[in-house]
Order: C-alpha cells, then structure tokens, then sequence
C-alpha cells in the first residue's frame, strides 16, 4: 500500500479534506481534524508495523491504521457508500478512503509524538536487518502464550497478521499451539526465515485480496493465490496430505 500510493502524496498539499465518519478521528471531532490537514504539505509516505504514516513538511504526522478493510484509493470514489474520507491536492487530484467495516483509525500527531506512541505499541520490523534469529528469540523468551498469538502481539514483531502468521508456521513447520518460549534454537532459526519469506512474497504479491482490499489503483493483490495454510480448512496439505482444520487461537 505504502509503495503503490506514495506517489500520489509525496510533495502534495492538501487544498481541501472531508471526514465523513467520525469513527475515524474518534474521540477527537472529525470537522477540526479536517481543519487541522489543511494546507499541510506531504513529505514523506512511511509504515511502521500495519500504520501508514503520512509525514508533513511542518513535522506534523497523519497516522492511518487500516485496519482490516480500510485503504486509501488514487480515486475520488463518488457515490461509494464506503468512501469515509477524502484528500483534495493541489494538482487537482483527489485520495480517498475506503473502509467497509469502518475500524481504521486516523490520528494526528505533533512533531515529536511519533517515536513515543509507537514504541509502546510495536516491537521490530521484521524485514528490516536488525531482525535475527537472535532478537526474535528474545522477543518470544518467557512467553507461555500459544506461538500464533504471541506472534500475533503487534509489541512482539511489528506488522505480523493472521495470514502471514499462519504462512510463516507452516513455511517453518511449528505448531501454532505450542508455548512460544520453548522454541529451540534451529526452530527460531527456521521460524526467523519463514517470517521474512511469508512477508516478502505478501509484498511481491501486493497483498491478498479476498474481499474489500484493493490497490490505490483498484486492481487486486495476488498474494491469496499463494497461501500454504491460511483459509485452507478442509483441503489437503501441499506438503504431508493432511486435511487443515481451523482451530481458534488468541480470537483468531
């Protein structure tokens, strides 16, 4: 997503923005959000775990989380009963948002917000270098929390879903029930590359599209014709034969 749309903002200024959902800015109102865009000027387009992060020239940030079914579209979108919010710039284009389920987020941070919000919030990016074998067993030491859900705990590794969870147990052949703190060390070894091979082919394949997902473009991710694991209940295993059966862990 952050690739796909950063052209559309990068060095944009916001000439008008409409919110039409106040679940979006809750508790704040929608309208002084609005206002507060305003004549912004688009930096950058970052992520950070599942977050967005539109950086503006003044140090202000927009932070958009998606969500599930949120995402921002290259389109005015009229008539779209789903478009919650949009971006008018400055070249005359227009970036709206599209959020059938309504649970994304938008939040507006002053400079020097970011760093402190997010460190309480997400632990390290998994594609970056910095991420080894090493860091994620420490990350997981001590944790008595099924593996799944221990990974699925965004304060774990940032950006981790329940797609790319189940893809990267079964890339590194581990349990999704056992206790995330008793993994040896060739398994964290294993799991370490699962987790970035999982992650690298989701963006390879621009993400999966099973129902509202959509590209800034409209156009659809490729990554669902990929999966190993995830929504595979009933079917064969493509490595052993054994039908999947779909256990809840951690809600999911």
């Amino acid at each position: 997503m952050r690739r796909a749309i950063a052209p559309a903002l990068e060095g944009r200024s916001l000439v008008e923005v409409e919110i039409d959902d106040p679940r979006l800015t809750r508790p704040l109102d929608p309208v002084e959000v609005a206002a507060e865009l305003r004549g912004e000027r688009v930096a950058r387009v970052d992520r950070r775990g599942k977050y967005l992060i539109l950086r503006f020239e003044s140090g202000r940030v927009l932070l958009i989380h998606l969500r599930m079914t949120g995402s921002l579209r290259a389109d005015a979108l009229n008539g779209d009963p789903h478009r919650r919010a949009l971006l008018t710039l400055d070249d005359g284009s227009r970036v709206a948002y599209r959020d059938v389920r309504r649970f994304g987020t938008w939040l507006l941070l002053e400079p020097g917000e970011l760093d402190p919000y997010l460190a309480t919030r997400l632990g390290e990016e998994p594609l970056l270098p910095a991420f080894t074998a090493s860091r994620l067993g420490e990350s997981l030491a001590g944790r008595r929390a099924p593996l799944k859900a221990a990974l699925l705990d965004q304060r774990t590794l940032a950006g981790l879903g329940n797609i790319y969870v189940d893809e990267a147990l079964w890339y590194a052949r581990l349990q999704p029930m056992r206790e995330a703190r008793t993994l040896e060390p060739d398994e964290l070894r294993r799991l370490h590359r699962a987790i970035r091979k999982a992650l690298e082919l989701g963006v390879a394949r621009q993400g999966s599209t099973l129902s509202d997902y959509r590209l800034p473009d409209g156009s659809s991710g490729s990554m669902q014709r990929e999966f190993r694991a995830y929504g595979r209940t009933g079917e064969p295993c493509d490595r052993c034969g054994t039908v999947f059966t779909k256990t809840h862990i951690g809600g999911r």
